[in-house]
C-alpha cells in the first residue's frame, strides 16, 4: 500500500512506498537514540603541571578535554587524587607518584598513563598492567641532550670549572699571585672511562668522548652490548671496572638491584685520583659514602645532575664541597628536547586512547 506523506524539503505531498517508509521509520528511531545519547563525550586527560610546551597541549586538546594543574609546584598528592577521578588518562612527570591508591581513585575509566621522562621508577607498572592500563614514557628523544649534559659535568668536573668561577666571585683571583699549578684539573685524554650501564645514553657519551682520544672504555651492565662492543667498550665486572676506571660514568636505570650500590665499598674500590660522573638516578648513590669518599681522598672529584632527595637542600653537605659538582637535574633540559618528549607524550596518550600501538611503551 503506498501512503502519502510529508515532503522532505519544500511543500505539497509525496507518495511514500511501504520499503521507503520502513527505511524513514530506521532513520528516524537512529536519529532519536543519537540525541538521547547526546554529543559524544571527548576523553578526559589530566595534565599534572602547567608548564608543558603548547604543541602538546595543542595536540591533546584537538581531541581530549584537558584538565591542566596550574601551580608551579607539584600537584599535592590529596589534590591528585582527587583531580585524576573519572579521567581517561593522566600526563605526568618524574614527581608524581602512580601507585595503587592513585590507580583505585582514578576509577576504571584510565586507560592510560603518559610520563614524560625516560624513568618510569615513580609508576608501579606491574599494577597498571594488572588493570590494563597502558603506561608510555620518552625514550631516545632525550638521548643527545643528556649525553651533551654528560660531556658538561664532566668537563666541569675534571677542570674545576665551579671551583675556578668562585675564585673569581669570592675575590680571591685578585689576590692570588699566579702560580704555575694553581687550579689545576685532570684531562680526559688518554684515561680509561668505565660505564655503569649502557643504554642509549652511554653509548651516546662514548662516541662524543672519542673526541677526546680517550684510551680505554669499560663498561658493566646486565647484559653484553654488540653495539658498544664494536665501538672499542669492553665488558667487565663492576669491582673491576671501580679498580681500573679514571672516570666512572653512570648511566643505568634505577632498579631494586642498583638502588644503593655506590656505598663505601664501592668507592673504597676506586683510584684516588679518580672521578665520579652520575647522570642516571639519585637512589643509586648513597649520599653519605660519597661525602665521606670525597672529603677522605678516596676518590678526587664528583659530578651529580641527579641527587637524593631533589631539590638537595642548600646546607646539604655535598653542596658545601669544593670538589662536587651539582647540577640541578637538568640532563635533558633543552627546548628542542624537552618539547619533543611532551609531544611524544601527547603522541602515547593519544594512541592509547585510539586502541592503537604507543610509539614508545613501558607497558
Amino acid at each position: 500500500m503506498w501512503r502519502i506523506g510529508r515532503p522532505l524539503i519544500g511543500k505539497g505531498c509525496v507518495l511514500l512506498s511501504p520499503s521507503t517508509i520502513n527505511t524513514l521509520d530506521i532513520i528516524l528511531v537512529r536519529r532519536v537514540r543519537l540525541s538521547e545519547m547526546g554529543p559524544t563525550r571527548k576523553p578526559a586527560v589530566l595534565v599534572t603541571h602547567p608548564d608543558i610546551p603548547p604543541e602538546a597541549l595543542k595536540l591533546l586538546a584537538e581531541r581530549c578535554d584537558i584538565d591542566v594543574w596550574n601551580q608551579p609546584k607539584p600537584i599535592p598528592r590529596s589534590l591528585l587524587l582527587q583531580r585524576i577521578v573519572d579521567k581517561d588518562a593522566l600526563f605526568c612527570l618524574l614527581t608524581e607518584k602512580v601507585d595503587a591508591q592513585l590507580l583505585d581513585a582514578a576509577g576504571s575509566t584510565l586507560k592510560v598513563v603518559g610520563t614524560m621522562s625516560v624513568g618510569y621508577d615513580h609508576i608501579d607498572v606491574d599494577e597498571c598492567r594488572k588493570r590494563r592500563i597502558a603506561v608510555g614514557n620518552t625514550p631516545h628523544v632525550l638521548t643527545d641532550s643528556t649525553a651533551e649534559l654528560g660531556i658538561a659535568l664532566l668537563l666541569a668536573t675534571r677542570r674545576r670549572l665551579f671551583e675556578a668561577r668562585s675564585q673569581i666571585d669570592s675575590g680571591a683571583w685578585a689576590q692570588t699571585s699566579w702560580s704555575p699549578m694553581w687550579m689545576c684539573g685532570s684531562e680526559i685524554r688518554g684515561t680509561t672511562v668505565g660505564f655503569v650501564g649502557m643504554g642509549n645514553i652511554g653509548l651516546a657519551i662514548l662516541e662524543r668522548l672519542r673526541a677526546f682520544k680517550v684510551s680505554k672504555f669499560l663498561y658493566t651492565s646486565r647484559s653484553h652490548k654488540p653495539t658498544a662492543e664494536m665501538e672499542g667498550a669492553q665488558f667487565t665486572r663492576l669491582n673491576e671496572l671501580l679498580r681500573m676506571s679514571d672516570i666512572v660514568i653512570v648511566t643505568c636505570t634505577l632498579t631494586p638491584e642498583t638502588t644503593g650500590m655506590f656505598n663505601r665499598e664501592a668507592f673504597s674500590l676506586m683510584k684516588k685520583t679518580a672521578s665520579f660522573i652520575n647522570i642516571s638516578r639519585g637512589a643509586v648513590v648513597d649520599q653519605d659514602a660519597l661525602y665521606e669518599a670525597l672529603t677522605t681522598k678516596k676518590i678526587a672529584s664528583a659530578g651529580l645532575d641527579v641527587m637524593t632527595p631533589e631539590p638537595l637542600a642548600k646546607d646539604h653537605p655535598l653542596v658545601k664541597l669544593p670538589n662536587c659538582v651539582l647540577l640541578p637535574h637538568i640532563g635533558s633540559a633543552t627546548t628542542e628536547t624537552r618539547t619533543a618528549m611532551a609531544v611524544l607524550t601527547a603522541q602515547n596518550i593519544l594512541a592509547a586512547l585510539q586502541g592503537l600501538p604507543m610509539p614508545a611503551t613501558v607497558a
